[in-house]
């Protein structure tokens, strides 16, 4: 969680949290130092209260004077640790190991026997095998220390007998941790504004690198890399120098993909301008057909007015052209009619007729035709240029326009060379737009995509190579109604 904090709150939390954590491993140091301090120091005092006890108690032990002997211990006892609550006594006993008197009378009885029993899992050693200071602890933590009393001959008169309670030597904890957090406090109180100090100096420069990485893309990199910050610190300093060289490159590729578009877009320009002048060229030549037409038998009324209409409807077909090669223009034109498809027969003539193509055509209508019709001269124009060059010298071209309630369809077909699918492709895609055959066929496809149709081969066996271009036999603002 301290992870996610910016750093001017995870370096004074960061030094509170050592602090704090130092201080509770140094109390817990201090505390068992002072554990085995304070026993010490409370073995050490008993002991001597014992040897008091001793030298005072011999000539009661001589007369058996157990009322003097009570006042000794209960003068004395006074001095012993614990004493006040209970939790340390003291006795005097005879040297058969009975008491002579105790501090505490209702526990330690007078007259009973104190050494040579067994009191649950611990056995105090008999009168006769003490010879010198013994201490016995127990697995609660209770001692009970036991002093011969020798006469001056070195004759055992009787004994010291002292029992401590485990509580005795319990550290005064509250005592321990006091200072420690005290300690802790002051030390608090100190490094919070120091570290909250050191972790806005820290965070300010990596604030400012994080500004600058977060803003790559919205701001030039010329300006981000003039923005990262100079470090004193080595890290810091590795860190901007790393930004500093990504921004850079970061330039480079931005001034690569700017060139890059730049070209796109003048190829783009180029591939329109190509197919633009392509399909205006292929109308042009049927033009220039009919006018020549008009100085060689102008005379005739019926060719005259053949000719005019032909050149009325090409010039308008041009006029309409430009906006048809465009995906998102809408092409105000009239519906496709019969004499149409004848107009467009009567343009490629003389091109099958120069290179001896012998070219049929036929046209079948189930349906009053729908479809603009420029996008579908456009069409025909371009297949039927495209078979008359593939069928060559002597070859066969054919062409074909059916229509019903719901679809027109053209077909093209030729007997030349075989035009396999992978061909058909790599034309559509004219080497990226320097190989002007593809043109029209990439144009016709385009106009497909456009009316929502479909264009693409046939298998046929009656020919080499049979294109089909199909597109919906509705009007551009007629909706489909969907079939329940």
């Amino acid at each position: 969680m301290l992870g996610r904090l910016p750093y001017r709150f995870q370096i004074p939390f960061g030094l509170v949290l050592a602090v704090v954590v130092s201080a509770l491993l140094v109390s817990a140091v201090a505390a068992q130092i002072s554990a085995r301090s304070v026993r010490q120091e409370i073995l050490s005092t008993v002991r001597q209260s014992m040897v008091l006890l001793s030298a005072q108690a011999r000539p009661l032990l001589a007369s058996e004077d157990t009322w003097r002997a009570f006042t000794l211990l209960r003068d004395t006892a006074a001095l012993l640790p614990g004493a006040e609550s209970g939790q340390t006594r003291g006795a005097i006993l005879d040297a058969k190991g009975r008491f002579l008197a105790g501090s505490d009378p209702s526990r330690l009885a007078t007259g009973e026997q104190a050494l040579g029993l067994q009191t649950g899992a611990r056995v105090t050693p008999s009168a006769q095998d003490i010879r010198g200071h013994v201490e016995l602890p127990d697995q609660a933590g209770d001692l009970t220390l036991i002093e011969p009393i020798q006469s001056e001959d070195g004759e055992v008169l009787g004994f010291v007998y002292v029992e401590v309670d485990a509580p005795v030597f319990a550290p005064d904890w509250v005592a321990v941790a006091q200072p420690a957090l005290i300690g802790a406090m002051l030390a608090a109180a100190l490094l919070i504004p120091t570290g909250w100090w050191l972790g806005e100096r820290m965070g300010r420069p990596i604030a400012r690198i994080a500004d600058c990485i977060a803003r790559i893309g919205n701001t030039s990199a010329a300006q981000l890399q003039a923005e990262v910050p100079e470090a004193k610190d080595p890290e810091l300093n590795r860190i901007g120098n790393a930004v500093r060289r990504l921004l850079s490159e970061l330039e480079v590729r931005q001034a690569a993909e700017q060139r890059a578009l730049s070209a796109e877009r003048l190829a783009a320009v180029g591939r329109i301008t190509a197919a633009v002048a392509h399909e205006i060229n292929n109308p042009l030549a049927g033009l220039l057909t009919a006018a020549q037409t008009l100085r060689i038998h102008g005379a005739s009324e019926e060719a005259r007015l053949r000719s005019i209409d032909l050149i009325d409807r090409g010039l308008k077909q041009i006029q309409t052209m430009t906006a048809a090669l465009l995906p998102q223009a809408r092409v105000e034109d009239r519906a496709l009619q019969p004499g149409d498809v004848s107009d467009v027969i009567t343009l490629v003539q003389p091109e099958a007729s120069r290179l001896g193509v012998h070219l049929t055509h036929e046209v079948e209508i189930a349906s009053a035709f729908r479809v603009p019709s420029a996008v579908v001269r456009q069409v025909l124009l371009n297949l039927l240029l495209n078979a008359i060059k593939a069928a060559g010298s002597g070859g066969l071209a054919h062409a074909a326009v059916h229509a019903d309630a719901h679809t027109v369809k053209v077909t093209v077909s030729n007997s030349g060379s075989q035009l396999t699918p992978d061909a058909l492709e790599a034309r559509l895609a004219a080497e990226g737009g320097n190989d002007p055959r593809g043109f029209g066929l990439w144009i016709c496809r385009e106009i497909a995509n456009r009316f929502s149709g479909h264009f693409g081969l046939l298998h046929s066996p009656a020919a080499a190579t049979e294109l089909c271009f199909c597109i919906p036999n509705m009007e551009a603002n007629e909706q489909v109604t969907p079939t329940r």
